[in-house]
């Protein structure tokens, strides 16, 4: 396992490498190739298929299947999806799925950003149609399939959140790797129970991340009184400001520079620095966020951001799940 998750953060570690990288480098050929994504997603959001499947077959018919395209493809698949247009999203990941394998004979997975997002994003919409379908038993299987075929490139992480979506909620908290950490030290889990715990995992490039900060400042400042402890793990990644590449401690100061610039507010919040943190809760996305109870059973799981009420709500039930329980 140790091996494993050593892997893995080198291949998250390279893919941002990579990204920034193909940034730098970025002439006519990629700034076409990107255009086809934000087509599609353009497309995706006024909800009109057939236009962004006008511009996929365009930009094939000149340039091929490409990483970019294949990104391109998969965002028809997240949008059908979204639209719970079932048989159409389950269409789109699989040519995804079929055309980014084709792709991983001819390179690896980490060696540019777009095929693992195609790649991730395939098996993400596959898993949620056959959940939505009430196949949660095919969907663990085929996403424990990938995990295994997987595990020690960029997309693992994110093949366990979605294993996660589908099973967390209702089990026992993953233990916290606490071995480096900013601000307090953070307290372990498992003596914490008896404290409704709010997880908050956030990176230093994190938009999403700062934007939640008065938010969650709210809820600390109203629920830690009736016990709520926030814990906000983060991880490095190889980098800095503008992308700079910098050594592990240099990067520890840069993440601790942008706690005590944007993260104020929260002063109490301790913040483990650990890379298996992120792939023991499938944080492919930042921000996640984790409720866990006062028996250290995880009560809500959600990767992305949130808006105050919806947030609120759901630790306004966290906190106060015992006391109703007790009361029946």
């Amino acid at each position: 396992m140790l091996v494993a998750a050593r892997a893995l953060r080198d291949a998250n570690l390279k893919l941002m490498r990579t990204l920034r990288l193909v940034t730098l480098l970025a002439g006519s050929h990629l700034i076409a190739s990107s255009q086809v994504i934000g087509d599609v997603r353009d497309a995706i959001a006024m909800h009109d298929f057939a236009r962004g499947e006008k511009f996929i077959q365009s930009y094939r018919a000149k340039d091929g299947v490409t990483p970019e395209w294949l990104e391109a493809l998969s965002w028809l698949g997240r949008g059908a999806l979204e639209d719970k247009k079932y048989d159409q999203a389950e269409r789109y990941a699989d040519e995804t799925r079929k055309l980014a394998l084709a792709e991983l004979a001819k390179r690896k997975m980490d060696d540019e950003r777009h095929l693992p997002i195609a790649l991730g994003a395939s098996m993400e919409v596959h898993a949620q149609v056959l959940a939505a379908r009430g196949e949660r038993g095919e969907a663990l299987a085929f996403l424990s399939h990938e995990l295994d075929a997987f595990r020690t490139t960029s997309i693992a992480t994110r093949i366990q959140k979605n294993i996660h979506l589908l099973t967390l909620e209702g089990k026992p908290a993953p233990a916290l790797e606490i071995t480096e950490w900013l601000g307090a030290r953070p307290v372990a889990l498992e003596r914490l129970k008896g404290h409704p715990v709010l997880l908050f995992f956030w990176a230093h490039w994190c938009g999403d991340c700062k934007r939640e900060v008065p938010d969650l400042a709210r809820l600390v400042s109203e629920y830690q009184p009736k016990g709520l402890v926030l814990i906000g793990p983060s991880q490095h990644y190889g980098y800095a400001a503008g992308g700079e590449d910098v050594s592990r401690e240099q990067e520890t100061r840069y993440i601790d520079e942008v706690r005590a610039q944007y993260y104020a507010a929260l002063g109490s919040m301790s913040v483990p620095l650990s890379e298996a943190n992120f792939i023991r809760y499938g944080a492919s996305t930042t921000p996640t966020i984790v409720l866990v109870d006062r028996q250290g059973i995880v009560r809500f799981y959600h990767p992305g951001a949130m808006p105050y009420t919806q947030l609120a709500a759901k630790v306004a039930h966290v906190v106060g799940l015992e006391a109703r329980v007790g009361s029946k």
